[in-house]
């Protein structure tokens, strides 16, 4: 193989919530880092979840107990660390006695409430449905819920986020770009050479790295068999779950969480002010995981448990949006996907003397300890002996008080009056305190360039462009923004025109 051009410690593929969570540990702790992505940040798994901050509830009754207690300890660290992205969120969970007992399910939240420590969110208390205003979307049914606290997260900023404070910290983080082939450096010198691709271009160059991350997530079986040459790797159960989102199916803030007869749950959640997303599934595939579509009959399950809950009733025409993606999970030989493990594991190896490490499942919410983790064994392999750092950081724009979102909203409000509140609202939830560095010097809406709908403006466009690795369309109006639920053909049409000759001119 040829001799490299660039030498890093730590060479990390896959950028999705934990390559881009390692990569932002290694560079905080001094580690010279490269992440590689074949395509977009979080354009997989990571912009395809649930969109929750959560410990898993329905997890107690597997007996994952460290799991659950590690996730929930987790929530209040990153609800502290990215206010702008992750809010606190209350859940209904209307109680069906022909599925559990009210008491099994109290004795759950109980558990749930104290496991991990909670320190910000509500606990749990009891609702009577027939006289609170959260049983008035519900047709008629059970009369007692119980209501308990997790968080929202936006599963796509979060890896941007990560990813940005990242090479603000010293990693070099390129999309767009393939990693073709990687191997133990000739000699016993305890380097990986890994030979990169341009996807656009097809160039190839060659760089060197210490330790190498195969944070591939579904496509990791793929990277240690046609990267690697390993064809010992753990194998995976690959698991698609499908989501819809539809037109707001109720008026308050609140969220449900449906227990159903095939033992799974289905989550109605509020979603981006004027919709309500529902899911998820559970379906094995073998399917190439980049190519990830829901089925109708997904599509009808969950239809059919909206219609068996709620008063206002859907068809298929009613669906404003779908999204699916393939889960990861470590397969533990399970008969359904849902009572598979949402733990991860790390699998650490050596191919001569380069150090591989293989990271298996997981879950969004315990990437950050996940990146501990593995920084902690790196560590150890290297000799060197670095702080752990991000449970006390803020991400980019996160740096205020999680209590007082509202008043960061009001301050850019003041700064840029002429902005639109919904459009305040929505960059204040999108970039935090930096919003006012994507807006700049401007004074008045034509400062901001173009507009192409929904408040979004050439300068935006620029910004995510510029400090945020987007690309094209997608990049913006799905993983940067969603946007995409409100733009036309004719503005999706316009800003491709203008993110052709944007980026086409950087190139």
């Amino acid at each position: 193989m040829a001799p490299s051009d660039t030498k890093y410690d730590i060479a990390i593929i896959g950028g999705g919530i934990n390559g881009a969570g390692i990569a932002r540990d290694a560079a905080g702790r001094g580690y010279r880092v490269l992440l590689a992505e074949k395509g977009d940040l979080a354009q997989g798994t990571s912009s395809g979840s649930t969109k929750l901050i959560h410990g898993g509830l329905r997890y107690l009754e597997h007996y994952q107990f460290r799991l659950v207690r590690e996730a929930l300890q987790e929530r209040d660290v990153l609800l502290r660390s990215a206010p702008h992205i992750i809010w606190p969120l209350r859940f209904v969970l209307p109680v069906d006695r022909a599925m559990r007992p009210a008491w099994l399910i109290r004795a759950g939240l109980f558990l749930y409430d104290h496991i991990g420590g909670r320190q910000r969110l509500g606990g749990t208390r009891r609702l009577d449905l027939t006289r609170d205003p959260a049983g008035a979307p519900l047709k008629q049914g059970p009369a007692t819920a119980f209501e308990y606290a997790d968080c929202w997260v936006d599963d796509a900023r979060l890896v941007v986020l990560n990813a940005v404070d990242a090479a603000a910290r010293g990693a070099v983080v390129q999309t767009r770009t393939r990693v073709v082939r990687a191997a133990p450096e000739t000699g016993g010198a305890g380097q990986w050479v890994l030979t990169l691709e341009d996807v656009s271009s097809g160039a190839e160059r060659h760089v060197s790295a210490r330790v190498l991350v195969n944070a591939g997530g579904p496509w990791l079986d793929a990277v240690a068999r046609d990267v690697v040459g390993d064809n010992n790797a753990a194998r995976l159960r690959l698991v698609r779950g499908s989501h819809i989102v539809v037109p707001r199916l109720f008026d308050h803030d609140k969220s449900y969480t449906f227990q159903n007869a095939d033992g799974r749950v289905v989550f109605a959640i509020p979603y981006e002010t004027h919709f309500t997303l529902l899911g998820t599934t559970e379906v094995d595939t073998q399917d190439d995981p980049g190519a990830a579509q829901m089925s109708a009959d997904e599509r009808d399950y969950l239809l059919g448990v909206a219609n068996s809950r709620f008063r206002r009733q859907l068809t298929a025409t009613d669906i404003v949006w779908s999204y699916a993606a393939v889960r990861p999970l470590v397969d533990g030989g399970g008969g359904n996907a849902r009572d598979e493990s949402r733990d991860y594991k790390i699998d650490v190896s050596r191919h001569g003397d380069a150090m591989l490490v293989a990271i298996a499942g997981g879950k969004i919410t315990t990437y950050r300890r996940l990146a501990e983790n593995v920084i902690g064994l790196i560590d150890k392999a290297l000799g060197r002996h670095t702080e752990a750092w991000t449970g006390s950081a803020a991400l980019p724009g996160g740096d205020f008080d999680p209590d007082d979102v509202q008043g960061e909203i009001r301050r850019l409000s003041s700064a840029y009056p002429f902005l639109a509140p919904d459009t305040c609202r929505r960059l204040v939830r999108t970039y935090g305190t930096l919003a006012s560095d994507m807006l700049g010097d401007a004074r008045c809406l034509e400062d901001l360039g173009e507009a192409f709908g929904g408040g979004l403006t050439a300068r935006e466009v620029c910004y995510c462009v510029e400090r945020e690795w987007a690309r094209d369309v997608e990049d913006i109006v799905w993983r940067r923004t969603k946007l995409g639920l409100v733009l036309t053909s004719d503005q999706h049409r316009r800003l491709g025109d203008f993110l052709g000759d944007r980026v086409h001119s950087k190139t």
